[in-house]
């Protein structure tokens, strides 16, 4: 048996910053090795209404009937990424198998008190019916519902690529949220652990565009925070939140790391007589020293060797050295795009592969790292205009559940 298939990864961060899109191709053996090739990347801007009001929905500013609408709206966004990255490859919409759309999360909870529940909007039979792809989504539920956190889904995706026989890594994303995967060397699956380590960028964010009158959306290069000076007294205090110490699985968002948390981390600065360089310089520091407690106090046995960083975090240098610093130098910070992958389309690529695996009947959750019971099958089908055809192809290679997860994922040649 050999499969290949097609599949668009679709992904909007807690930062919401724009829709990722990426073209993913996938080629399975008779042996069952699956390798693939990213064809395409294409970034989608979100209009700044639609930003906001998704941000607003993020922070429970937004009536249900908001809600409900903008559930709609990030479809049609969704949609349009899909069609203006077919249109940018010259790829006919006929030659796609399927979609897999993360969508936005709008509301994670995982404290220990509530129910576990999480939300994911961005209508997948709006971008079914304006692309005519089948469209798969709500992958992060099938884990919440055997009491898994959902979250870092990224570990699956980090374990079949990055799992190494000699070297112990550590694969950290920063995004609006840091979330880390620890990989021991020569390890299984079972040995994986992740978990979200804190705020990425998004404390660094409400700074940057509180300090430039809205003209920025994030700190360009890290140039404002090079140029203020860091409060380590506050440093450590900001460090003693209690979710930095709790022990994982765990994870968090912008429920925790709110814009109304930042706004009490601002008057706190104000009575220290911070300037806004100090405060973003410190709030850098507070995402590089939280993951450095997180690998210090939560990592394997022995250390890590390599620490992997992708999201929009490794795009700052100054972060990128205080993390150096903060990990004492014992630890090799190496970038995601050394490994053939540019970090920028990673997340958009592990869904489409997670995609793929719901066509497979493959479970693609790691419960060692979100905390589930058991594997399970991530994601909900939508049909689109190739439905028929793509069960008809894929039905009678289904494996039997439960099968065994994805051991190894390969980057294809372009030869």
């Amino acid at each position: 048996m050999e499969l290949s298939a097609k599949v668009i990864g679709l992904m909007s961060g807690t930062s919401v910053d724009g829709i990722d899109a990426a073209l993913v191709e996938f080629y399975e053996n008779q042996t069952g090795e699956l390798g693939f090739k990213v064809l395409g990347h294409y970034e989608h801007p979100l209009e700044a209404s639609l930003r906001k009001l998704t941000l607003d929905a993020c922070a429970s500013k937004t009536t249900t009937q908001e809600l409900c609408m903008l559930n709609f709206a990030l479809g049609e966004a969704f949609a349009e990424a899909v069609n203006n990255l077919l249109g940018k490859l010259g790829v006919k919409a006929s030659e796609v198998d399927l979609i897999a759309s993360h969508g936005q999360t709008v509301w994670h909870q995982v404290e220990a008190d509530k129910p576990l529940s999480t939300l994911q909007i961005a209508e997948p039979a709006v971008i079914a019916a304006r692309t005519g792809i089948t469209t798969s989504s709500n992958f992060r539920v099938a884990d919440v519902a055997v009491n898994g956190q959902g979250a870092p889904l990224a570990s699956f995706f980090d374990y079949v690529f990055f799992s190494d026989k000699h070297k112990t890594r550590a694969l950290q994303n920063i995004g609006g949220i840091g979330n880390v995967t620890f990989l021991p060397a020569g390890g299984g699956h079972e040995t994986a652990r992740a978990f979200d380590t804190g705020p990425g960028n998004v404390l660094i964010d409400f700074a940057a565009a509180y300090y430039s009158s809205g003209a920025l959306s994030y700190d360009i290069d890290g140039q404002m925070g090079t140029s203020g000076k860091i409060d380590y007294e506050w440093l450590d205090k900001l460090l003693a939140y209690p979710f930095y110490a709790t022990q994982p699985p765990k994870s968090t968002g912008r429920e925790l790391f709110s814009e109304s948390y930042w706004l009490q981390l601002k008057e706190e600065a104000s009575e220290r007589n911070l300037s806004g360089a100090d405060i973003i310089a410190t709030l850098t520091a507070l995402t590089a020293h939280s993951i450095a407690l997180s690998v210090q106090r939560f990592g394997p046995e022995g250390g890590v060797n390599e620490l992997i960083v992708s999201g929009g975090g490794g795009r700052n240098p100054f972060l990128l050295r205080l993390l150096t610093e903060a990990l004492g130098g014992k630890v090799a910070v190496r970038l995601h795009d050394e490994f053939g992958l540019p970090a920028k389309q990673k997340e958009a690529a592990f869904f489409a592969l997670f995609g793929y695996e719901l066509l497979r009947a493959r479970p693609a959750n790691l419960p060692a790292c979100t905390g589930a019971s058991h594997p399970v099958l991530m994601g909900q089908l939508t049909p689109g205009q190739n439905f028929s055809a793509l069960l008809a192809r894929f039905a009678v290679n289904m494996l039997p559940t439960p099968a065994i997860p994805l051991q190894h994922l390969y980057l294809l040649s372009d030869q």
